[in-house]
């Protein structure tokens, strides 16, 4: 429940640390916008709060053409306070956008009746679950018309409808007026049709986008992934789309700039969602940071590093993967063994890039493997082979399914019961590729070392400080590590 003395008061002094956190509906007008919109604010009788963009349409409140709500950092399902309502709503997002299964497929994965699934979200986000799946349709089909040229059928597939009439219907019933009348009202500068399109995704400052770049940089798969000129660009194979995408910072607009090729266009939800995880932009930094600054250990890191995220997955198996090659090893190791994986299992491509030539390695690829032909890549360690190779056949079966969606508890247990998977290497996988913030791998020994030289045990009991948000606490530590590093260089 919002308070709407307190709300109006964020609404006009316009801290940005309320942008996404809330939005206004304007009665007198009929628009709904973000907390910092550079409009003159409205007279409080005449605004209505809602904590999301899906409960303001709801209410037949259109989004404003100035702040653009779709942009709003946190406007995504996952931003929200409850973490099992978190996940059941990704998985909406993951069903409904990339295999389109039913609210029954999705509540069954939870345990969970429909009726309790719709209750469940209804209580978050005060809608049903499809109009949750509406309003996400709409605002990225918003962003389309606004940011790019893709022609309006086009606009209407990749944002998840099936029809244009249908899109063309629904779009007028909210909006009030037509998808073209939009594109032309909009008024932002537009790229030009072309192999590419650029969006942006927006983030609450501060971000910490050199440490980010680093640690990728640090643990990328060559010919899949680069960083180069203060940007990440990777192959992308979703589905049957292939394609590319890179990013890059734009500190002042407080958001990434994604630029992608048109072939992926019809699977830009899947995509949009994989890069807002990996790159953490629903992070809340003084949340967190409010919580991890009152250890002494971890407040000169927070001031040196304000805004430092938890890298994702964009790709959770090839996550995984490295993660069991990197065990034991050195990170310039691991990388390097990564890169001889992905070179001899990933499927050749043609990109605009000459550094980007292949796709990641699928599942169902490493899963027909022998342990022969995996130790000549460097991994000299049968039972590492061995645990490669179980890890894949366990992801392709679906026994393993790794996704955010999923109990992070449950899918720790899962992967410690695999051959030559330890409580590290789980933990870390959870960590990332599951988005879990309270992830907390007590075997690392550089997190042991800079602890003073302590036990697993001991670390587990120090960091219980830092709950729920042992992940970033973590990340501080390997920071801390890698700068002190960088000073003892000649």
């Amino acid at each position: 429940m919002l308070d709407p003395e307190i709300a109006y008061q964020a609404l006009t002094s316009r801290d940005t640390r309320f942008d996404g956190v809330f939005f206004v509906g304007v009665t007198s007008t009929g628009i709904y916008c973000r907390p910092i919109c550079p409009v003159k604010a409205p007279m409080q009788k005449n605004c209505l709060f809602f904590s999301s963009a899906e409960a303001a349409e709801k209410a037949r409140f259109r989004p404003c053409l100035r702040c653009r709500p779709e942009l709003a950092p946190g406007n995504a399902p996952v931003d929200q306070p409850h973490r099992v309502a978190d996940r059941l709503i990704q998985r909406i997002e993951e069903g409904m956008l990339e295999q389109r299964e039913g609210l029954e497929a999705i509540a069954a994965e939870f345990g969970l009746s429909l009726r309790q699934l719709r209750r469940i979200v209804q209580q978050e986000l005060g809608v049903s679950p499809l109009e949750l799946k509406q309003t996400r349709r709409m605002l990225l089909a918003k962003q389309l018309l606004t940011e790019t040229q893709l022609p309006v059928t086009e606009v209407a597939y990749a944002s998840g409808f099936s029809s244009l009439r249908r899109f063309n219907d629904v779009f007028q019933t909210r909006y009030r007026m037509t998808p073209s009348a939009l594109r032309r009202e909009g008024g932002a500068t537009r790229q030009q049709p072309g192999d590419s399109l650029t969006l942006r995704l927006a983030y609450r400052p501060p971000y910490d986008w050199d440490a980010m770049l680093w640690f990728l940089q640090t643990h990328l798969m060559k010919e899949v992934e680069a960083v180069e000129d203060g940007s990440w660009r990777r192959t992308v194979a979703l589905g049957r789309c292939r394609g590319w995408v890179s990013v890059c910072d734009l500190p002042q607009k407080s958001a990434l700039q994604v630029t992608f090729s048109t072939s992926l266009t019809p699977v830009l939800p899947l995509l949009l969602r994989r890069l807002r995880d990996l790159f953490d932009l629903d992070a809340q930094p003084q949340r967190i940071a409010a919580c991890l600054s009152q250890d002494a250990l971890l407040a000169p890191s927070l001031l040196s590093h304000p805004g430092l995220r938890v890298p994702g997955a964009f790709d959770a198996f090839e996550l995984g993967v490295r993660a069991i090659i990197g065990q034991q090893v050195t990170v310039k190791a691991a990388t390097t063994v990564s890169s001889r994986f992905a070179a001899a299992f990933g499927e050749p491509c043609e990109t605009p890039f000459a550094d980007l030539t292949r796709y990641t390695a699928l599942p169902e690829r490493i899963a027909g493997l022998t342990v022969d032909e995996v130790a000549p890549l460097g991994i000299v360690s049968a039972a590492r082979s061995r645990a490669i190779i179980s890890f894949a056949r366990a992801c392709a079966s679906g026994d393993l399914r790794l996704s955010a969606a999923q109990p992070p508890d449950e899918v720790i247990k899962k992967l410690v019961s695999l051959p030559g998977i330890g409580p590290w290497t789980a933990h870390y996988i959870a960590m990332r590729a599951l988005r879990w913030p309270d992830a907390f791998p007590k075997e690392d020994i550089a997190i042991r070392n800079n602890l003073g030289g302590m036990t697993s045990r001991e670390a587990e009991a120090r960091s219980q400080s830092w709950r729920p948000w042992r992940s970033y606490a973590v990340m501080h530590i390997w920071e801390s590590l890698a700068v002190a590093k960088t000073k003892k260089k000649p």
